[in-house]
């Protein structure tokens, strides 16, 4: 990989905050909808959002620099490609929330730093959990978010080896859209959907082979032959993450085997999603990302023997 000026590379960096902001802005806006028609002028959208139009215009022209849609002739606009995966599930819902509440919420990665906590409930007045379920809407889209993506994680899974009638209990499985992805690629499995009562799904999609539970991985866990952890670990701090394992663990029979989807933090100077989303974890709720020895020591302390540990899919056996 060539190595960039370092006056772009810092540039990206200033930037960087401002970008993600107008993404949040034109996604609120409806924007990509707006345009899946085809190109709109700058007039008409403007009207239809009831915003500004010179202001409107100024934001698409920015995002439009970038990739995200392209003005075709001046004053007018229309989806680009990346501006049209946009409209992808997940995408809409992740630009909103990066866009507004976790904009807000890394705002104070200062003090973040400083405590070596969270520092959402500083902010916000409660805890991230807390205060999404007392916010609908945000739940709404943080679950909608969770699910987006879960083809890939599912064909993963799909690919292990699995006996007929074996239950999958997918911890923290918010709609159950991962669920439903292995069940559609393995039909003789089956499912147990844990999560809060309050998480968004439809449960008339999980089919005849999927159940919802409701409760907390803190209070107990279903019985089962296999329990997926996806993306749940990372949102806690050690300790609350050890007391989840232990929970499985108090409850999985000495066959049953666990499979986490994660990111493993490679111990290398390359670019790297997972190290920058560890300090967003940081200020949300004490949350981490891990690297392989981290996800190691964490697997036997909740009770677990780490069988193998990828990038994405982490496979472990009780000890």
């Amino acid at each position: 990989m060539s190595e960039r000026p370092a006056e772009a590379v810092l540039w990206d960096f200033l930037r960087g905050a401002t970008m993600t902001r107008a993404l949040g802005v034109a996604v609120d806006l409806g924007i990509p909808e707006r345009l899946a028609a085809g190109p709109q002028s700058v007039h008409d959208l403007a009207r239809e959002t009831a915003v500004d139009a010179d202001a409107l215009h100024r934001l698409l022209r920015a995002l439009a620099s970038d990739g995200v849609f392209a003005e075709e002739e001046p004053g007018v606009f229309r989806n680009s490609t990346t501006s049209e995966t946009l409209r992808a599930e997940g995408w809409h819902d992740f630009a909103h929330l990066f866009g507004d509440l976790f904009f807000r919420a890394v705002a104070d990665l200062d003090r973040a730093v400083h405590s070596g906590r969270a520092t959402f409930a500083d902010s916000f007045g409660s805890d991230f959990w807390s205060w999404l379920a007392a916010h609908a809407d945000e739940r709404a889209s943080f679950d909608r978010a969770m699910a987006g993506g879960k083809d890939r994680t599912a064909d993963r899974l799909a690919e292990l080896d699995w006996h007929d009638d074996e239950v999958v209990v997918d911890v923290g499985g918010g709609s159950g859209a991962l669920l439903v992805e292995l069940l559609r690629r393995r039909p003789t499995l089956r499912g147990i959907v844990f999560d809060l009562p309050e998480t968004e799904r439809d449960e008339s999609m999980l089919g005849d082979r999927i159940q919802f539970e409701a409760g907390s991985f803190f209070e107990r866990v279903p019985a089962g032959d296999a329990y997926v952890l996806s993306a749940i670990l990372h949102d806690w701090d050690d300790e609350n993450a050890v007391a989840i394992l232990r929970g499985i663990r108090s409850t999985a029979p000495s066959h049953a085997r666990l499979f986490v989807t994660e990111s493993v933090i490679p111990l290398d100077n390359e670019p790297n999603g997972a190290k920058w989303l560890d300090l967003l974890m940081l200020v949300l709720a004490s949350g981490r990302e891990r690297t392989e020895a981290e996800w190691t020591a964490l697997l036997e302390l909740g009770g677990f023997r780490a069988e193998r540990i990828e990038d994405g899919l982490i496979e472990a056996r009780c000890l």
